[in-house]
């Protein structure tokens, strides 16, 4: 026994002598033990997190500059997301209309890409060889017209409108409720239909269209777009109104009308 207890501590000097410290420690209670672990802050800056202890291990150069580039644009991003909604809470309206103006003035512009890949691949369009240069030009006034109509008519509307229906039928923390279901339904049903006249109407007057004309691409158009709008708002608009805090709805709505705006555009602009 006498050898054994030695031999341990030989053991344990040698160790010791060569700076392996944190062996011992192994063998410390944990009352002894000076470790406290990192607590998480959302908004910590990188430069304040604590560098690694030399018992670490090592990592490559571009290892940590990848992770150091990560943590970086998530923290940007993240500070980004903060602003604005720290700006959405100070201005509601205001931050909605222009977020709603750059959203559909892009998808605008996505639109009219798309119809002018679909000219260009058309065999069929002689007329394309001679008007060239004006086909893969960019019509900035039908930009501006959906840009326009985002800032001035689409956000505004959602905002007072969900503030109304918000009012008549609180929100309720179970998503799948009577509720939610009646508000689908008066969206859709009552709401939708109502809007879509306003948004033919609305652009044509800003096309420079006559009550005529625009009536008349409501005759042709107006069944079709109400069926395409079903196919993607029922089940959009349940989503929104289900689990997307009143705040962020219009900002939701005005995702998804991204790709319903490329849809318009092509519709209202198929000539």
């Amino acid at each position: 026994m006498k050898t054994i207890a030695s031999s341990s501590n030989t053991l344990l000097l040698v160790l010791s002598s060569c700076g392996v410290g944190s062996l011992t420690n192994a063998f410390m209670s944990p009352q002894q033990s000076t470790y406290t672990p990192l607590s998480y802050q959302r908004n910590t800056p990188l430069a304040h997190l604590p560098s690694p202890s030399n018992d670490a291990q090592p990592q490559s150069s571009s290892s940590s500059s990848t992770c150091l580039h990560l943590a970086e644009l998530s923290g940007g991003i993240t500070e980004v997301w903060n602003s604005y909604l720290d700006a959405l809470e100070a201005n509601p309206l205001l931050v909605k209309s222009i977020t709603a103006g750059v959203i559909l003035g892009a998808a605008d512009l996505s639109g009219q890409a798309l119809q002018q890949a679909i000219a260009t691949n058309n065999d069929d369009n002689m007329e394309l060889s001679t008007n060239n240069n004006n086909s893969n030009s960019v019509d900035i006034a039908r930009f501006l017209r959906f840009a326009f109509f985002g800032f001035i008519l689409q956000a505004p509307w959602n905002h007072f409108y969900y503030q109304i229906l918000d009012g008549a039928l609180p929100p309720t923390e179970d998503p799948f409720t009577s509720t939610t279901a009646i508000k689908v339904v008066i969206d859709q049903f009552i709401q939708a239909p109502i809007f879509t006249v306003i948004i033919f109407g609305f652009l044509g007057v800003l096309e420079g269209k006559s009550l005529d004309s625009i009536k008349e691409q409501l005759d042709e158009d107006y069944v079709d777009t109400m069926l395409a709008n079903w196919k993607l708002w029922v089940p959009a608009t349940a989503v929104n109104i289900a689990f997307c805090p009143p705040i962020l709805r219009v900002l939701f709505l005005n995702v998804v009308f991204f790709f319903w705006s490329i849809f318009l555009s092509l519709k209202l602009n198929k000539d």
